[in-house]
């Protein structure tokens, strides 16, 4: 997926809230008190889902895993409005077309209070939305309107299939649409952004899509009275999901405090462990990690340096890439052994203990962090100011020490970035 791809993404989704607006003004609003019900669900299932983790994030240029805010309520309510076909049993007359309007109405003047401070890529979960009720919506009203739904279905558990059918393939949709725009935004690789879209959509995903056909057939009997009724379980899951976020970064503020020990005790040059974890994503990234493997990644890049504090004769400048292979290889060990008795995943522990081992031997995850360690100790040490001659000379390395994979891969993240003006080497 190129830039250019997600400006269709935002122009199709133009198009369809200027449809949406424009056939809803002309012709007026259909059960207007429906339509304001749900639009003030999701109205509030969007503003629960902002906070300020997610606007520093997004400042950053992108928005990792854990600090992802799904909005299961919004969704649930944007959705189950898509597929309302009754109402209290009197069949719905708003169709597509305001669907979409209120959709993408309630969905912007949620919006509004996060733009304002600065998270622009609000609109682009905006547009998302308006795609993806759109599809649902314009697969389900017409079908429902002409009463070949009713034919085919009949109003037991083949209706119920159905509408879980559509929602899954909206649930895909939706993944697409995410993984295109976020592609577009980072550079990073379509299929393991695609992939982790869809893993996450196999969780909240699965619960918001059984939680719409509750909802739109609690609606259809019992009318709008069911809506709070089935919206407070989503409420809890979404407080939850909050709880859950505000661990993980507490829990990513310590690590990130506990590597910079290494820099207070000047063992290491200031913001190497930031830099090292930074570069080290980007290359996880480049090389389709998934997300698991890029906060495991992440932590060890870290938490890399650790094992210096254990040194009586600190390393100068706390360069490791020219030490010997047996010191450098002790230093790994010690930082491992650190690493474990700070509570952090056994996982993060190997990727440390092994980063100084020959790259044969080692995991992904250690690869990359021993080589962009490596870049970062050669371009600012031993080649200052040199970004060109420290990729040479870990292309120089890679029959033993650096994966040529890895260090290509840094290369053309280092290209991408503008941080050196550098040509991946040829293959053969």
């Amino acid at each position: 997926m190129r830039p250019w791809d997600a400006w269709a993404v935002r122009g199709a989704a133009v198009a369809l809230a200027a449809a949406g607006l424009g056939h809803t003004l002309w012709h007026g609003v259909a059960e207007p008190g429906t339509a304001l019900a749900f639009a003030a669900l999701v109205a509030l299932g969007e503003l629960a889902r902002r906070d300020h983790h997610e606007h520093r994030a997004a400042s950053a240029g992108h928005l990792p895993a854990e600090d992802r805010r799904p909005a299961p309520l919004g969704s649930a309510a944007a959705l189950t409005y898509a597929l309302l076909g009754e109402a209290a049993g009197h069949p719905t007359r708003h169709g597509a077309l305001q669907t979409v309007a209120v959709v993408f109405a309630a969905a912007l003047a949620a919006a509004v209070p996060y733009i304002a401070r600065g998270g622009g890529h609000a609109l682009d979960h905006v547009a998302r939305r308006v795609l993806t009720v759109a599809f649902a919506a314009a697969c389900f009203q017409p079908l429902h309107d002409s009463g070949r739904l009713e034919d085919l279905t009949g109003r037991g558990p083949c209706l119920v299939g159905f509408l879980l059918a559509l929602l899954g393939l909206t649930a895909l949709c939706d993944a697409v649409l995410a993984a295109a725009l976020a592609r577009a935004g980072t550079g990073w690789p379509y299929g393991p952004l695609l992939r982790d879209e869809l893993r996450a959509q196999l969780g909240i995903g699965s619960a918001i899509c059984a939680t719409c056909v509750v909802m739109a057939l609690g609606v259809a009997v019992a009318g709008l009275w069911a809506l709070p009724v089935f919206s407070v379980p989503l409420l809890l899951t979404q407080m939850s999901f909050h709880r859950i976020t505000e661990i993980r970064v507490t829990y990513r503020q310590t690590i990130t405090s506990l590597a910079r020990a290494t820099e207070i005790a000047g063992c290491t040059r200031p913001g190497h462990a930031r830099r090292v974890a930074a570069l080290s994503c980007a290359v996880g990234r480049e090389l389709g990690l998934s997300e698991r493997e890029l906060t495991v990644l992440e932590y060890a890049a870290l938490m890399h340096d650790i094992g210096q504090l254990s040194l009586v004769d600190p390393v100068p400048a706390g360069a490791t890439a020219e030490l010997p292979a047996a010191e450098a290889r002790r230093i790994a060990e010690l930082g491992g052994e650190v690493a474990r008795r700070t509570g952090v995943p056994a996982e993060v522990a190997v990727v440390v203990e092994l980063q100084a081992d020959p790259y044969r031997r080692q995991p992904v995850a250690a690869r990359i962090v021993r080589t962009v360690n490596a870049y970062d100790d050669l371009a600012a040490v031993l080649h200052p100011g040199g970004s060109l001659a420290a990729l040479e000379q870990l292309r120089l390395g890679t029959g033993r020490d650096h994966h040529p994979e890895v260090v290509e891969s840094l290369a053309r993240v280092l290209a991408r970035g503008g941080r050196a003006r550098v040509v991946p080497a040829r293959p053969g």
